[in-house]
């Protein structure tokens, strides 16, 4: 069976109450577990793994990294929250390994403040999905497994 690794930064554990007008009313449960429902039709594994500490984030790409090169995961789906337009050090683990990601976010960061325009994630991602609420994240996954 393969896996891939479903992967949420700073705040995501907060989905549900926090800005609901912004996120919805989805808990991040609700969202793993629709990512497993949907992984699941493919035979495929999703290992979840939610941090607001940027380190923890940087390692589980590194993993994810050594997983895909042994043949063990296909790829991750990533919500770097407001690391995206932060973190080098994420680009940079990106950019390290050799593993898909899909950027995801919830909101359409585009349209929101002006400091949320910029992805340090986007250029070192094979693909990005902005504004499509939690859909994105199956979205994302359909992408990693459909040949």
């Amino acid at each position: 069976m393969t896996k891939l690794l479903v992967l949420n930064g700073p705040n995501l554990n907060l989905l549900g109450t926090r800005e609901p007008g912004q996120y919805g009313h989805e808990t991040l449960k609700d969202v793993e577990e629709k990512c497993r429902q949907v992984a699941a039709q493919f035979d495929c594994e999703v290992e979840c793994f939610q941090s607001n500490t940027e380190g923890h984030l940087i390692d589980a790409i590194h993993k994810a990294g050594v997983e895909f090169k042994n043949g063990e995961c296909v790829g991750v789906v990533f919500n770097p929250g407001a690391y995206t337009h932060t973190s080098i050090a994420l680009h940079d683990a990106i950019k390290g390994v050799d593993v898909p990601v899909i950027e995801v976010h919830i909101s359409n960061v585009h349209a929101r403040e002006t400091f949320r325009h910029h992805s340090y994630i986007s250029p070192v991602a094979a693909g990005t999905i902005i504004g499509m609420g939690t859909k994105g994240y199956p979205l994302a996954i359909k992408y990693l497994l459909e040949d």
